[in-house]
């Protein structure tokens, strides 16, 4: 979940110890996977955005996230990642998604990529003793304020490769990657269900548009939210939404929360509580930074909620059961404590050590 640097904690604290704001770092990289780790949203996005023939070998419904991420700390802030096990040509394989949220195209992506499918390769050998070895599929998202400029394949990247004859580069590796450059793609081009056109138009917008046109972009969006049957299910993604907006958008103004709150209310009457108490909290507000804070006041009222019963179902698929005194102690965390529960989830080895969050 969140990876919170102590400052940012100690800055975010107000009277009384309270919690009024906190800053998300690496908002593209929660964002990318809060949505697309979703397997729904990544089936969504493979069916629309997969080449056809790639399409015809995959089974989507066989897609299964996989807990490993291969990005570095030096690289974190620049780059996501999301593994995905897949059949591909009815044998396990794997897609690899990396996420690149840099302000300039990276020459050395295709090397990047390599390195991070030959530690897939050696995890497969050294921990399964896979005789052979998967097929992987690199894709690489890009949004950025310019852009994608360079070829997608690796031998771009090694001198004289082009120049080499045809009988001679069958000795060299070299591979494509698919590119998804989203600061090409108009409105019509993002297609999909609600959560996939959100995320790839957020991106596409929040470093591109203007602050009037990103506000157009967020309201476009609320409106996608419609679209969904499960009304809940909008409310929640409404709330991850606006966390990551208010992190990475710079020039959003009160009145411009007030419209996007006004347009929420009338949308999804579902959310009508929590757009109320963001709409209470905002009215006396005078500054951007109290805005902020109540931003975060009015998200925590059903984030909370919604982080304890994510907790809960990380928890049980894990443990298979998680007894009912621990997920009554769940429901009373704060979203601080929730998110670092969820954050070591993947590292506790029994449920009992979940409990040293329930004191």
């Amino acid at each position: 979940m969140y990876n919170v640097k102590q400052e940012e904690l100690t800055e975010s604290i107000g009277r009384g110890g309270r919690i009024l704001f906190m800053k998300i770092q690496n908002p593209h990289d929660k964002f990318f996977k809060e949505t697309l780790g979703n397997v729904s949203t990544a089936k969504d996005f493979l069916t629309h955005y997969l080449p056809e023939n790639i399409m015809s070998v995959i089974d989507v419904d066989t897609l299964d996230p996989q807990m490993d991420s291969f990005i570095n700390v030096e690289l974190e802030e620049s780059f996501s990642d999301l593994l995905f096990k897949v059949d591909i040509c009815n044998k396990e394989g794997y897609l690899y998604f990396l996420f690149e949220h840099k302000s300039y195209s990276d020459k050395g992506i295709a090397f990047q990529l390599l390195k991070y499918m030959v530690e897939i390769w050696e995890a497969k050998m050294n921990k399964e003793e896979a005789k052979e070895l998967p097929i992987i599929i690199p894709l690489v998202i890009h949004h950025s304020r310019f852009n994608w400029r360079i070829p997608s394949n690796l031998g771009a990247m090694l001198d004289g490769y082009e120049d080499l004859p045809e009988e001679l580069k069958i000795y060299v590796p070299n591979f494509d990657y698919l590119i998804y450059d989203l600061t090409t793609y108009d409105d019509e081009d993002i297609k999909g269900k609600a959560q996939t056109r959100i995320l790839l138009t957020l991106f596409r917008d929040i470093f591109t548009k203007d602050k009037n046109e990103l506000l157009q972009s967020i309201l476009r969006s609320i409106h996608y939210l419609n679209e969904l049957e499960d009304k809940q299910t909008g409310v929640e993604y409404f709330e991850t939404m606006m966390r990551y907006i208010f992190s990475a958008a710079k020039d959003l103004t009160k009145k411009d929360v007030e419209k996007i709150i006004k347009k929420f209310e009338k949308t999804y009457p579902e959310g009508s509580e929590i757009a109320m108490t963001l709409a209470d909290m905002w009215r006396d507000e005078g500054m951007q930074q109290g805005m902020q804070q109540g931003m975060q006041q009015g998200l925590e009222i059903g984030g909370t909620k919604a982080l304890a019963k994510t907790a809960i179902r990380l928890l049980t698929k894990k443990f298979y059961t998680v007894p009912e005194e621990v997920k009554e102690g769940i429901f009373k965390l704060d979203t601080i404590a929730l998110e670092l529960l969820i954050d070591d989830i993947w590292d506790s080895q029994t449920v009992e050590d979940i409990k040293k969050y329930l004191q």
